[in-house]
């Protein structure tokens, strides 16, 4: 796999837009395909992904890793990966800082971690064997969080960066989440990107989410709000030119209007700037 430089900015590959995207060039400038979308052997997915990256750069997102969990890891879902990733070539992979299940039973949801140094040395065990198998390294993904640990003993941010430090492995940082989990826990968002180390993120995404009165959920379901844009001038101020993906899975419009984001994402990465011009992509090594 080669590295994050020069990707600009991208969408995610989403079965609504097929169509569309064997009828004509999308503006972006790269995908991110859902790696568990993809691992059956041919048909329809695998020719759309077949034509997607003759013209542009993808990526692999997973969402069932699980590397979080006590559970033993699950080779045959290692070793699908490893064919995906041979066969489709992606210039990264990734997955969530999360664990998903329990005895073998899935829960359909990203849940998170006690920042702690017990779980910290069962993830970095599992990063290193997930790496070993798959011969390539992987980014962790930030989850929403919607509730604390009293177990915790460090911040999320410290956790994540340790995890990267001591498995080698990359960082993809969803600003989105960082909003979301800032303002149900009640840190300063800024602080986390603060405290990640540039070096080690190949990846941004942003989303949109709901606002709950209470709380607000992480849904993928709406355009970035204006809080999230603010926070990604400062990711991008503070990171540099981070491979940036708009995230759209609920209620997901026509391919126009993820045109539209990307559009916006670049013109408010330039707001990071002091010229308003974007500077050179950041190149970090993801292999």
């Amino acid at each position: 796999m080669s590295s994050s430089s020069s990707l600009g900015f991208g969408i995610g590959l989403r079965t609504a837009h097929f169509n569309t995207l064997l009828e004509r060039r999308a503006e972006v400038d790269w995908f991110e395909a859902l790696s568990e979308n993809f691992m059956m052997e041919g048909g329809r997915p695998h020719f759309v992904l077949d034509r997607i990256r003759r013209d542009f750069p993808i990526v692999l997102h997973g969402v069932s890793l699980s590397i979080g969990s006590t559970d033993p890891l699950r080779r045959d879902y290692l070793d699908r990966l490893r064919w995906l990733i041979e066969r489709f070539e992606p210039r990264w992979i990734s997955d969530h800082l999360c664990w998903t299940g329990v005895d073998a039973h899935n829960l359909h949801d990203l849940l998170p971690l006690p920042w702690n140094e017990e779980a910290l040395a069962l993830v970095v065990s599992r990063v290193v064997e997930v790496q070993d198998v798959l011969g390539h390294r992987i980014a962790l993904e930030n989850v929403s969080s919607y509730l604390a640990f009293t177990h915790s003993t460090m911040s999320e941010w410290e956790f994540l960066s340790e995890v990267a430090r001591r498995a080698d492995c990359s960082i993809l940082l969803d600003v989105n989440n960082i909003y979301v989990s800032a303002r149900n826990l009640g840190f300063d968002p800024r602080a986390f990107i603060d405290g990640i180390p540039s070096e080690r993120v190949v990846q941004m995404h942003l989303a949109g989410h709901s606002d709950c009165g209470t709380h607000l959920l992480d849904t993928h379901d709406a355009a970035v709000a204006e809080p999230v844009w603010e926070l990604f001038v400062h990711a991008r101020r503070r990171l540099g030119a981070v491979p940036t993906c708009i995230e759209w899975d609920g209620n997901v419009p026509p391919l126009e209007e993820l045109e539209s984001e990307v559009a916006t994402a670049r013109r408010r990465a330039a707001e990071a700037e002091p010229s308003g011009q974007p500077r050179d992509d950041h190149a970090t090594a993801a292999a």
